[in-house]
């Protein structure tokens, strides 16, 4: 069966930002997912450009995804634009942070 988009999804939703006890899916940083065969392209952000778990983000995207059936490839490019703020977390998320 090819690789169904879902399934990414539900693998991002296992990477946590390790400051925030919140899925980067969640946190609204993920802003565009794309699969081509067995390509995924992830286009996400973060919560601040001088954020410190850049790197540790994107090789865990890299990793997770990587080993679903069916990938042989995973870019992630991190993006600035648009900036990420609180508004694209989810409702579960803010709720979470008790912010709802």
């Amino acid at each position: 069966m090819p690789l169904q988009e879902e399934q990414v999804w539900d693998v991002l939703r296992t990477c946590f930002d390790p400051e925030i006890p919140i899925n980067i899916v969640d946190l609204g940083l993920v802003y565009d997912l794309r699969i081509e065969g067995g390509r995924v392209a992830v286009k996400m952000t973060m919560t601040a450009p001088g954020c410190p778990a850049v790197d540790l983000l994107v090789e865990d995207v890299k990793h997770k995804v990587g080993a679903l059936e069916g990938v042989d490839e995973v870019d992630v490019e991190v993006v600035w634009t648009p900036p990420w703020n609180p508004d694209m977390m989810s409702e579960e998320a803010k709720k979470m942070l008790g912010w709802l």
